[in-house]
């Protein structure tokens, strides 16, 4: 299955890659418009895009709205401009080749319709138009792979962030909260049409599939962190029956962040704050508005994901999704068949939490009990520019990479360094598995290829295979990349010894015995 041939569209090729439409122009600021109508599950409004010349346009710009949705008109410096729908982008087409490098733009796209309702939210996205145990309206959207374009006019790319960030208003009909992105500006109340306009600002960049809305019966606290850049606003959102649980179990968010940044740097949103926010489905990481559905259970909703039962001692939802505020928020993969970057180190961010509650030992057997999720049905990388984001292994095989990582370096304070550095070098910025690859290699001060190749970009798992005769012990990897090898710890009675392991038959001297137990820490199989 790993040599499975895809045949992609031009649609896919469209949303995935940087074509003709996208190339000349990057995204400055969005300030969206959405009136939700949530009798008709329906939304209409519009986006202001600015926008800056980055070369000579081409005579078309793309802009990606999904269907059912419909794009009303788009003007441009005054100008109704043309729109020409192909599935899901629609070309408008301007005198742009007119505009010159440097220069700022002005683009507002008006929309409306019935927008993709949720199928099996967060997984397969869109609006989810539900309602609370008192039979009070609960709306919310998620849309990531999807695309933020199931709901709004955009560039739906994963590598253009609007670099000064968003302004976002929703109007909700009045008596109901209205919860979005970075921080209330105001809220105001038009008693004649019975609804309530809500102005939320962000701005740091954040990525398209991020922006987000939750609409209900919320109630609302707030609280403040001392953290390594100053004081971090905490703000939590729950529906209003849920208020005490809440705070029992949303308690562990300061020990969490302590931990967070001492191990992979400052909380990247400060100008935005932290908040987490019921919702109507499992969990997402929408950038300083995390999205919070674990029923108030610990582990997984209830379980362990892992096999050591370790995974209990945490509410699963809360750690993982604030993890990628620091790797799928701030340092965002520039293409989605790099998401491991996001889900891999996310993901075992989970273990450095756990080391930090309950010590190293349960940190590390907490990650290895997840190692049994893991398929290999496909590489984890997946195919780039088609909107391809490989396999779901990204999430523990993608933290298997870190931990083995690790320990290939073996100084927890230089990997450490390496968590901080990334999050650092590729602060608010998009970055591609061989930028991540290069820095952690120099870090480490390894060369890292087969490594990366080996667990990265094949299904492979490495096979030890050996054998013991007359007083030596025999030993090589099957099933490699050219040029892979690992330490691997082997012990046998009172033999504890270490071999560098390569696709190259080797031997040594042998005083252990026939039972022979391989060391745990890495992702490789015996025969």
């Amino acid at each position: 299955m790993a040599n499975t041939t895809f045949a992609y569209k031009h649609a896919d090729t469209l949303r995935g890659s940087n074509g003709r439409g996208r190339d000349w122009w990057d995204v400055k600021h969005y300030k969206l418009t959405v009136d939700v109508d949530i009798p008709g599950k329906q939304i209409s409004g519009s986006n202001e895009i600015t926008l800056s010349i980055l070369k000579t346009p081409s005579d078309s710009l793309q802009l990606d709205l999904q269907q059912p949705l419909e794009l009303d008109s788009v003007v441009c410096e005054g100008h109704k401009v043309n729109a020409v729908r192909e599935g899901n982008v629609y070309w408008i087409t301007n005198a742009f080749t007119a505009w010159r490098q440097g220069e700022e733009k002005v683009l507002k796209a008006w929309y409306h319709g019935s927008p993709r309702h949720a199928r099996n939210p967060p997984w397969d996205g869109g609006f989810s138009w539900l309602f609370d145990s008192t039979g009070r309206d609960w709306v919310a959207v998620s849309c990531q792979g999807l695309g933020a374009s199931v709901w709004w006019p955009c560039k739906d790319a994963q590598w253009d962030e609007p670099d000064n960030g968003m302004d976002i208003y929703f109007q909700v009909p009045s008596g109901l909260q209205c919860v979005s992105n970075g921080r209330l500006k105001e809220t105001t109340v038009n008693e004649h049409i019975g609804k309530s306009e809500w102005h939320w600002q962000v701005k740091n960049p954040i990525n398209n599939y991020d922006v987000t809305v939750y609409i209900g019966n919320y109630v609302t606290w707030h609280d403040t962190l001392k953290g390594e850049n100053g004081v971090l606003d905490l703000d939590f959102w729950v529906l209003r029956y849920n208020e005490e649980r809440a705070k029992k179990q949303f308690a562990v968010v300061k020990q969490m962040i302590r931990s967070f940044e001492y191990w992979m740097g400052p909380y990247p949103f400060y100008e935005d704050g932290y908040k987490l926010v019921e919702a109507p489905y499992l969990g997402m990481e929408h950038q300083s508005a995390i999205a919070y559905g674990n029923k108030y259970k610990m582990g997984y909703l209830g379980s362990d994901r892992g096999s050591s039962g370790i995974g209990m001692n945490f509410d699963y939802i809360i750690i993982h999704e604030s993890g990628h505020e620091w790797f799928g928020n701030s340092v965002t993969a520039t293409d989605i068949a790099d998401n491991w970057i996001q889900e891999g180190i996310t993901t075992y961010s989970e273990s450095l939490f756990t080391e930090s509650v309950l010590g190293k030992d349960k940190g590390m057997e907490y990650c290895r009990g997840e190692w049994s999720n893991i398929i290999n049905n496909i590489p984890i990388i997946g195919d780039y520019g088609v909107n391809n984001e490989g396999s779901g292994d990204m999430y523990d095989k993608g933290a298997a990479i870190m931990y083995m990582v690790r320990k290939l370096i073996g100084n927890d304070e230089q990997f450490r360094g390496i968590l901080r550095g990334l999050s650092k070098t590729f602060y608010h910025k998009t970055a591609t598995t061989q930028q991540v690859e290069e820095y952690i290699s120099k870090g480490a001060g390894l060369d890292l290829k087969a490594f990366f190749d080996q667990y990265l970009r094949t299904t492979k798992i490495p096979e030890v295979e050996y054998y013991i005769k007359d007083g030596q012990f025999y030993y090589r990897f099957n099933n490699v990349v050219d040029g892979f090898s690992l330490p691997i710890r082997i012990r046998s009675g009172k033999v504890n010894s270490e071999f560098i392991i390569t696709s190259q038959w080797q031997h040594a001297k042998w005083k252990g015995g026939y039972n022979v137990k391989f060391s745990n820490d890495f992702l490789i199989r015996t025969s």
